[in-house]
């Protein structure tokens, strides 16, 4: 068990893609343990589509593990997002950190690709249960509300057994889903303070079911800056963030040096995380990569060095 640190990013903020790889390098070779990818289809703000990515890191990189953060299954159809998968873990011989939510209501992602949002939760609760089952079983039979399988298998399996499945949200449906079935939680855009809860109901509702879920397997994030508050990026940032969250941004990321940063860290440690998602507010590959270089020489140190 141990703190562990992954980066995280929404946006393709890259000048192009060789400016993309050259972050995935540094990434890679600087001591993160892991990338993760926003899921979003329809948007006018650059992003690129998760699964692509994952696919893409399996080759990319060598020794970056990678996730979604997470991916909307209430969007995609669970027999083919386990074979897509397995498919990825393979090929990047184990590496994969699949994570899965129900996605936004309020997301264009469904009206544009014709699924309905009603049952989306109910949908993706069978989902999860079908994908554990096909990453493990050789005969998979599911009779549920939206998905029914006869007898199904899906080959060759993921190299990881089991395959972690982490799993986001913090409704009391979300609780109930990661407590019944996931490996592992990941937080979305939220506090410490928002978090500590919803980790409890986590752990408590798990022991009442029979199941644990390792401690080290708690993960939140926070947007991160080394600057200062009146950069024209920040600016832009906290605009950005004010309007979706409806609520103070500057709550939700720390700006200035490791001091900032590490306050932020204790916190979400008093809330039993264990991961962390650091997320730049950056803008370009010149900056990203100033970005990330100043995350791994000057906070992960003072990160790690919580381990002992």
């Amino acid at each position: 068990m141990g703190i562990g640190a992954g980066i995280g990013i929404a946006n393709f903020t890259f000048n192009d893609a060789r400016g993309f790889w050259s972050w995935i390098d540094l990434c890679d070779n600087g001591g993160l343990g892991s990338v993760w990818q926003s899921d979003r289809i329809i948007d006018a703000t650059p992003n690129l589509e998760t699964m692509s990515v994952m696919a893409a890191l399996a080759g990319g990189s060598k020794h970056l593990k990678f996730g979604m953060n997470v991916a909307s299954l209430g969007l995609r159809h669970p027999v083919l997002m386990a074979k897509q998968c397995a498919t990825i873990d393979i090929l990047s011989e184990g590496r994969l950190l699949p994570a899965f939510g129900i996605g936004s209501a309020r997301s264009m992602d469904y009206v544009a690709t014709g699924t309905p949002t009603k049952g989306r939760g109910k949908r993706t609760d069978e989902g999860i249960q079908i994908m554990a089952r096909l990453w493990q079983e050789d005969h998979v039979t599911f009779e549920g509300e939206y998905y029914q399988l006869k007898d199904a298998s899906i080959a060759p399996k993921p190299v990881q057994q089991p395959l972690p499945l982490w799993v986001g949200g913090s409704s009391k449906q979300a609780i109930e889903r990661t407590a019944r079935w996931s490996t592992g939680w990941q937080a979305g855009i939220e506090t410490a303070e928002e978090i500590a809860p919803v980790i409890a109901a986590i752990k408590t509702r798990a022991a009442e079911l029979g199941r644990s879920i390792d401690d080290d397997h708690f993960g939140a994030g926070f947007s991160f800056r080394f600057g200062t508050n009146d950069e024209p990026v920040v600016a832009k940032y906290n605009a950005f963030m004010g309007e979706r969250l409806g609520k103070d941004p500057t709550a939700y990321a720390a700006v200035g040096g490791v001091s900032e940063m590490m306050e932020m860290v204790h916190r979400f440690r008093q809330a039993d995380v264990y991961k962390f998602v650091f997320r730049p507010i950056a803008t370009g590959t010149e900056d990203m990569l100033k970005q990330t270089r100043l995350l791994i020489e000057k906070l992960l140190p003072e990160l790690y060095a919580l381990n002992g």
